[in-house]
């Protein structure tokens, strides 16, 4: 099993930590994002994913991309320990937590945005750190909210990690990295603490890959 990846890529960042948290073996392929106009925009590589975004997971023949559709596929051949809670109510607010991360919230500061904002439509590169702060801070409350009505677990929804926690934490290194105040977030920042001590989070950090800068 292979996994095309970018080191500060948050969406690569998540199917790392399933992979550890699953104890998948696999084989990790750097794809460098801006180097050479982007790797992901080479034909070796957009042969494989015409998206041209990663990760991309390769399994045998089978070629998946889009990070929640790699981290089902994994549920499925790898079970143990599950993401998601087999209750339909509990299985709902996670999928719902995780997609508000990775539809609303990362989507906006993804890469091919920002230098669209700059390169096409001419804004100073300053404003790529606005832009990002004011979408991740919009969403992270709106999830701090979510997660004030839930018991108070050690991970997100229970005391175990989950398919929510494996979003949050590469958003909440997204947060930090685009500057965004987390005062208003404790129960978020309490939660990504306890995660980032983890092995198989720290396993997965962007710090931790062999393409790291």
């Amino acid at each position: 099993m292979r996994l095309y990846s970018y080191w500060r890529s948050s969406s690569s960042y998540r199917v790392r930590i399933a992979l550890e948290l699953k104890r998948v073996a696999y084989e990790l392929v750097p794809v460098h994002l801006v180097r050479n106009g982007g790797e992901q925009r080479q034909d070796a590589y957009r042969s494989m994913n015409p998206q041209q975004y990663v990760p991309l997971l390769e399994d045998g023949a089978t070629r998946i991309s889009q990070s929640l559709a790699i981290i089902d596929y994994l549920e499925a051949l790898a079970p143990d320990p599950a993401l998601l809670p087999e209750q339909p109510a509990n299985r709902a607010a996670v999928l719902s937590f995780a997609q508000t991360i990775a539809s609303d919230i990362q989507p906006l500061q993804n890469l091919s945005v920002l230098q669209y904002l700059t390169d096409e439509l001419g804004h100073a590169p300053a404003m790529r750190q606005q832009w990002s702060a004011h979408w991740i801070d919009r969403g992270l409350q709106s999830l701090e909210s979510q997660l004030a009505a839930c018991a108070p677990f050690t991970c997100c929804f229970s005391d175990e990690p989950g398919l929510a926690d494996v979003c949050l934490v590469p958003q909440m290194y997204n947060a930090e990295r685009f500057g965004v105040d987390l005062e208003r977030m404790p129960r978020l920042v309490r939660i990504t603490r306890h995660l980032r001590a983890l092995p198989a989070f720290q396993r997965a950090h962007p710090a931790h890959q062999p393409d790291a800068e």
